[in-house]
């Protein structure tokens, strides 16, 4: 009895880019028409990153103005230090009253001469105008390599507050948009070396143009991963180490190695490995995040809308796809956990950091999955951003925890082997939903035994199809046991950049996704990065309303429930069509009321919650 009790607790408006352009067919868009639409879009993100930035840092500044109305100078003080340390971007704040000038003023944060000698004329207008009552936004302002605006509010009838915010998060969401995008080829950096698709042939491929990373993958020029048929013998592993001149012992996960040679090249290595007794042995490849206009509706959908600030004018993207009629029916559950296999997330971001479960970080090998690109913490965002609390941006879940799991490095990039122990990891912790917003061209047998592990375990994977506009699978989408995840925009109109193919599951919105960034941020992104996060909270929803389905019975649900879109049925471009959260979570609720009965329905999730923490007698 105690045993069941214990299981029972576990129970419980902007610039658009030309329709013309965006409507045109895949197969009709020239590589040059493409790569033009992409700048055109990450010019669009960047605008409206610079909006979010402003609405939010607005926000802030008021509701900081209501809190100092009745502050002490020393609280004051304190108070413009605390806000200065949680958003850095905001350079500058000033708290002034009105018969002094700013000069005068109470600070925090430091901005440079140059940078104070262009800004100060400003930050006086910003003063003079909350000193008559009112509030103040500047135009943007360059100085150097920034761009910079000035706020300015009334305190009270005798103070004001004033700040200068430098938004160089637009250069940073600029530089990553067109890495993400492919924009421009994609490094061959350090170790990683640029390679065909053609996955053991190891056909060196020179990328020229950023059209060709659709049909180029990426792989360490001096590993090799080789999975072996029976556990090799310390002496063999000996061996291999003094033939191939190894600086250090494999990583190793089951019976899979990764070797690093100093003398040997992946083409050499893999002629080595033909002597033993191998399951594989292929490149250790290289996954990159799958990042890449658009009508905003002004108003929601009828449904529930949250008060998050920047929902109504910024997320068309919930509405669109019958989120806010779903969140009548159900709004998550804490014990359906949503694995983020990414760059990591930010772990303070006041939006996201009670949503997020104590995670890994493969390439530290820590329990510290901070964020250093954004890309995670905006994926985060999409799935789990908290909802309801009059902050920033809305998640789809407003109760399912994120497992952060960073297996992508400072620069977005993550080897076979980070990735196929992110998986693991995520799926060994709780995990019953893995997002995977990255991806290669290359089928690499090493993260596919990963891809197998999980599903087997009933986990469900979700993974993004890519950016570059190819019917080129790309993996891990393409696995049969991944559920694949095309791009739409406002319009529900095939994101020009999406790939597609006949792999693909379902599309979702993944153009200018307002969600969480670093430092406290809100950014647009764009690609099928962010449409897969929408399909990975919506597989945590059905989970949440109907716990006993399987992973094929969520995805099945998922599909079945689908918006058709494009030519009828099931087609490449959209799979089985846009998600729709509201019929989907229905269909979930009908198969948990056709249980036969309450006893039938608690004992199948007893059997499962026993067999997974070893509780079977």
């Amino acid at each position: 009895m105690g045993k069941r009790i214990a299981l029972l607790c576990l129970l419980t408006s902007l610039t658009l880019v030309p329709a013309g352009c965006l409507n045109r067919p895949p197969e009709q868009m020239s590589g040059e028409q493409e790569l033009e639409h992409k700048h055109k879009l990450v010019a669009q993100d960047v605008q409206i990153t610079e909006q979010l930035c402003r609405t939010q840092c607005a926000s802030i500044l008021k509701q900081t103005a209501n809190e100092l109305k009745a502050s002490d100078p020393d609280a004051i003080v304190n108070r413009l230090h605390s806000l200065h340390a949680s958003h850095p971007h905001m350079t500058r704040l000033l708290w002034s009253p009105n018969d002094q000038p700013l000069e005068q003023a109470k600070t925090a944060g430091q901005i440079d001469a140059a940078a104070e000698q262009t800004l100060q004329p400003k930050l006086n207008e910003a003063k003079e105008a909350a000193k008559a009552g009112r509030s103040y936004e500047s135009e943007a302002i360059k100085v150097g390599a920034h761009t910079y605006f000035v706020l300015g509010v009334p305190v009270n009838e005798n103070s004001s507050l004033v700040a200068a915010v430098r938004q160089d998060i637009l250069n940073d969401v600029d530089a990553k948009q067109r890495q993400n995008l492919r924009t421009i080829p994609y490094p061959a950096e350090g170790n990683w070396k640029i390679e065909s698709v053609e996955a053991g042939t190891l056909k060196d491929k020179k990328i020229d143009h950023p059209e060709e990373n659709g049909r180029s993958s990426h792989y360490n020029v001096n590993e090799i991963v080789v999975k072996f048929k029976k556990p090799p013998t310390d002496t063999q592993l000996n061996q291999i180490k003094q033939e191939i001149h190894a600086p250090a012992d494999a990583q190793k996960l089951g019976n899979t190695y990764v070797f690093q040679s100093g003398s040997m090249d992946a083409k050499q290595l893999l002629s080595y490995f033909e002597k033993w007794d191998v399951e594989y042995a292929e490149p250790h490849f290289l996954y990159l995040t799958n990042e890449d206009t658009v009508r905003v509706p002004t108003e929601p959908a009828p449904g529930v809308v949250p008060n998050d600030a920047l929902y109504t004018k910024y997320q068309w993207n919930f509405p669109i796809i019958a989120t806010d009629r779903a969140w009548e029916l159900d709004r998550g559950n804490r014990e359906v956990i949503v694995g983020v296999v990414d760059t990591g997330v930010d772990l303070n971001h006041p939006d996201l950091k009670d949503r997020l479960l104590k995670g890994w970080n493969v390439i530290a090998q820590n329990n510290s999955p901070a964020d250093d690109v954004g890309h995670g913490t905006h994926v985060a965002g999409v799935v789990a951003a908290a909802t309801n609390n009059n902050l920033g941006v809305a998640g789809m879940t407003w109760y399912n925890p994120v497992l952060p799991v960073k297996v992508l490095d400072h620069t977005g990039a993550g080897s076979t082997y980070a990735v196929a122990q992110g998986i693991i990891w995520a799926t060994d912790n709780g995990a019953k939903v893995i997002n995977l917003s990255l991806g290669n061209y290359a089928d690499a047998n090493f993260l596919h035994d990963a891809v197998r592990y999980a599903f087997e375990r009933d986990v469900v994977l979700i993974a993004a199809s890519g950016n570059d506009n190819t019917e080129q699978p790309g993996y891990p989408a393409a696995y049969p046991e991944v559920f694949a995840v095309a791009a739409t925009d406002a319009d529900k109109k095939k994101a020009p950049f999406s790939n597609y193919g006949d792999y693909i599951d379902v599309a979702a919105p993944g153009v200018s996704i307002a969600s969480t960034y670093m430092n406290n941020q809100y950014a647009a992104l764009s690609g099928t990065s962010m449409a897969s996060p929408h399909v990975a909270a919506l597989a945590g929803l059905i989970r949440s309303v109907n716990p006993l389905l399987k992973n094929t019975e969520v995805m099945d649900i998922m599909r079945k429930s689908a918006d058709d879109l494009g030519t009828p049925g099931k087609d490449k471009y959209f799979g089985y069509g846009q998600i729709n959260v509201n019929r989907a979570l229905q269909m979930a609720a009908r198969g948990r009321e056709s249980a036969a009965n309450w006893d039938e329905w608690l004992q199948r999730d007893i059997d499962r919650l026993e067999s997974r923490y070893g509780l079977k007698e």
